[in-house]
């Protein structure tokens, strides 16, 4: 007859205890060893340049030569007093004002014509993503084929027949912006389409269906129930749009380089004038980290508007 020997419950539960947080740090080492080398490339490609611009952005710093001088803020208090910094805000406000609304408006439009089961539905989404997948010089030149100042000009050729002088679409300095903002939304509108698309395949028939019978009016459902379903891919879309608003450059590169006089230089534009071509290196790190900085409030007070709104995150 053998003898059997009893654990005590207490004895037990610590023996347990101890061989869970045995697991636990051995999955928690096992976890690092994976992470680590995108934590190293992340350091190294996202935090160093970082923390390295902004240590650029406290001196006066050229791209040639030696020329490095520590001056603290100063490159931040000579911002407040730029007039072409201001000027550039103001510039890329009014691009925003333009293409943000018009990509969000004509993207939640496209998306709920081609939500309803029509014939070639598939083939026209692909057609109007389908600038989206193109660069940046290839959509710039198409346009400045398109709104060129002459005769030459698509746009300006079809005017002429109906006896109408050629308008000077990248010249004028009411049109260069709008133009340059007409070729963003017919670029990038395809985004904002399949988002919203997915957002709206995401709402359920049967919600639709007993509005219905509720007797709602198409007017009710789109006010009462598409929008409000909508409201989290619809805050995506602003967050995106409005950054990639602030940050445009590309576009403004290949049509105008700016002009006419200035009146297309955007804030990342000028940066690039600052930094590269007057080889201000300090004082363009300094501005790139203002912008950051508005994008940031301006991000921030988004997605507490959408909260309010009754959006829960």
């Amino acid at each position: 007859m053998t003898a059997t020997v009893s654990v005590p419950p207490r004895t037990s539960d610590r023996a347990r205890r101890s061989l869970a947080r045995l697991r636990a740090g051995r999955d928690a080492r096992s976890a690092f060893v994976f992470l680590a080398p995108f934590l190293v490339f992340y350091v190294l490609l996202k935090l160093w340049p970082i923390a390295y611009g902004f240590w650029i952005s406290l001196h006066r710093w050229e791209t040639i030569g030696t020329n490095i001088t520590f001056v603290g803020i100063g490159n931040y208090e000579r911002i407040l007093q730029d007039r072409l910094f201001w000027e550039a805000v103001s510039h890329t406000l009014f691009f925003t004002a333009i293409a943000t609304p018009s990509l969000i408006g004509l993207g939640l439009a496209l998306a709920m014509i081609l939500n309803r089961s029509l014939f070639g539905s598939g083939t026209f989404r692909t057609l109007f993503y389908l600038p989206n997948v193109l660069s940046t010089a290839v959509i710039g030149l198409l346009f400045v084929a398109v709104l060129a100042g002459d005769e030459r000009g698509l746009i300006n050729h079809v005017l002429g027949w109906f006896g109408i002088g050629p308008i000077p679409f990248l010249l004028g300095a009411k049109t260069a912006m709008p133009s340059i903002a007409l070729a963003a939304i017919w670029w990038t509108v395809g985004f904002n389409m399949l988002i919203l698309l997915a957002g709206l395949q995401n709402i359920p028939a049967e919600v639709n269906d007993a509005a219905r019978v509720d007797g709602a009016s198409g007017r009710q459902l789109f006010w009462r129930i598409t929008l409000p379903l909508l409201r989290r891919p619809l805050m995506l879309v602003t967050i995106l749009q409005l950054i990639a608003c602030f940050q445009v450059f590309s576009l403004i590169d290949v049509m105008t380089r700016g002009g006419p006089g200035g009146q297309t230089r955007s804030i990342v534009y000028y940066i690039f004038e600052r930094a590269f071509s007057q080889q201000q290196l300090g004082y363009g790190a300094a501005i790139a980290f203002v912008l950051f900085a508005m994008l940031f409030v301006l991000s921030i007070t988004q997605l507490r508007l959408f909260r309010r709104s009754g959006d829960v995150l």
